[in-house]
């Protein structure tokens, strides 16, 4: 392995892949996290995928998690790994990085590596100073369910999407460049309108060149330049989907060191976990705002209790923060011109925590300006559209505000999340 990659919190990994001649259309499935309040998705999946090989064997879907026979199909996925095992239906290709070429549902191509990261490089925890960091709050009751599924587990099949701040585009697209070189590794129709997918495994001296764009991306000379912060810790790779995922392989690795002497931790196969990497700035990689709708409260008391709030904010637009809003009396903005974090969002989210804990009401957070008008517009309701965040202060904002306001942007339609493919045996 390149020695650059050990500073960096990434690495090539043994990936599997199961062998030519499997029906790729029938193996690949989507994020387990997808789709959970339609379970006529997820039984389509299985008349697809039939008898034939399949992710779907090896994962449970998250509209399962609560099911009351749950350790049962725990059971059953951990079974079907051994037995896909027994039959050797993987091959491996050892000590590898795997370029992906993703055509999503709009027809956009979306680029990205699979490999592995180092998760003592990854920290959960709000402000953390590690590499790799949630950009979202983790919700700790989220992860016990799904260190249920991965605690036996002999194989990881990831859906973690990494995103890099790489405006120069210095570490995936110089590989998408000399894709037509290099050897091909799957190319396939995703199923249920996945679009499509093609791999290439990185060569020898493509993985070399990966690791010093990547040192650049993490020195503090970058840092500096990207943020106009000095003296900060790097942060390298911000998780852009599956925070909880991560955070339960985190959860595993942890528990197995408490079992295990320090000296043997490196050699841990839990210690690492497979991922998606991301560039950021990938045209075809868009953000969506998530707009809030706030229901059962008078919305001129909150709107009054907003500008009480925020003892400088007024009604109308400025420079700082504007947050326009809709309710049966009309529509409007807000304005707070000295913000004391970041975003929009984090500026009306944390009003909206401390006002509903003391007032009641419910919010819930909605795709598209149309329907938060909508639903804003009835009485009893009100709804606030936020501008969409700019990806320049995506890195920006988790490094100076620790993580951003949950529910601060969307990464595409659900069709288009990342579908299970590779695998890595992590036992």
């Amino acid at each position: 392995m390149n020695q650059t990659f050990e500073n960096l919190g990434l690495r090539p990994a043994d990936i599997l892949l199961p062998k030519p001649g499997t029906d790729m259309h029938k193996w690949a499935v989507v994020a387990c996290d997808q789709f959970t309040s339609q379970p006529e998705y997820w039984a389509e999946a299985d008349r697809i995928a039939g008898d034939a090989p399949s992710a779907l064997r090896l994962i449970l879907p998250e509209s399962k998690l609560n099911d009351p026979d749950v350790d049962e199909h725990i059971s059953a996925i951990n079974r079907s790994m051994e037995d896909y095992l027994a039959r050797d239906i993987f091959q491996t290709y050892p000590d590898s990085i795997v370029y992906i070429e993703r055509t999503q549902s709009d027809g956009a191509v979306r680029h990205g590596l699979v490999a592995a990261v180092d998760l003592e490089h990854y920290d959960y925890t709000p402000g953390s100073g590690s590499l790799i960091r949630a950009t979202e709050g983790t919700v700790l009751e989220r992860i016990p369910p799904r260190v249920r599924v991965r605690k036996d587990a002999p194989i990881e099949l990831p859906h973690v999407m990494l995103l890099i701040d790489d405006p120069e585009k210095t570490c995936i697209e110089p590989i998408t460049a000399a894709a037509d070189a290099m050897d091909k590794l799957y190319d396939f129709d995703l199923m249920l309108k996945g679009g499509r997918l093609k791999g290439w495994r990185l060569s020898q001296d493509q993985t070399g060149a990966l690791a010093g764009a990547l040192a650049h991306l993490a020195s503090s000379e970058a840092m500096a330049h990207k943020y106009g912060l000095a003296g900060v810790s790097p942060l390298l790779f911000a998780v852009g989907d599956g925070n909880h995922s991560l955070a339960t392989a985190k959860t595993c690795y942890e528990n197995l060191k408490k079992v295990t002497p320090e000296d043997q931790w490196a050699s841990l196969p839990a210690r690492y976990a497979l991922v998606e990497i991301e560039n950021l700035h990938d045209s075809a990689l868009q953000f969506e705002a998530i707009h809030r709708v706030v229901f059962h409260v008078d919305p001129q008391k909150l709107l009054s209790a907003f500008l009480d709030f925020y003892p400088s904010a007024r009604e109308g637009q400025g420079p700082g923060h504007t947050i326009a809003y809709t309710w049966a009396g009309g529509s409007g903005f807000l304005n707070v011109p000295d913000p004391k974090v970041q975003l929009a969002v984090g500026t009306l989210q944390n009003f909206l925590d401390a006002y509903l804990k003391e007032n009641g009401g419910e919010v819930d957070y909605i795709h598209g300006a149309d329907i938060t008008d909508e639903l804003g517009a009835k009485p009893g309701n009100i709804g606030f559209k936020l501008p969409a965040m700019g990806k320049d202060q995506l890195f920006k904002t988790v490094i100076a505000d620790g993580v951003l306001p949950r529910k601060t942007f969307s990464m595409g339609h659900a069709e288009d999340k990342r579908y299970y493919v590779e695998g890595r045996k992590i036992r």
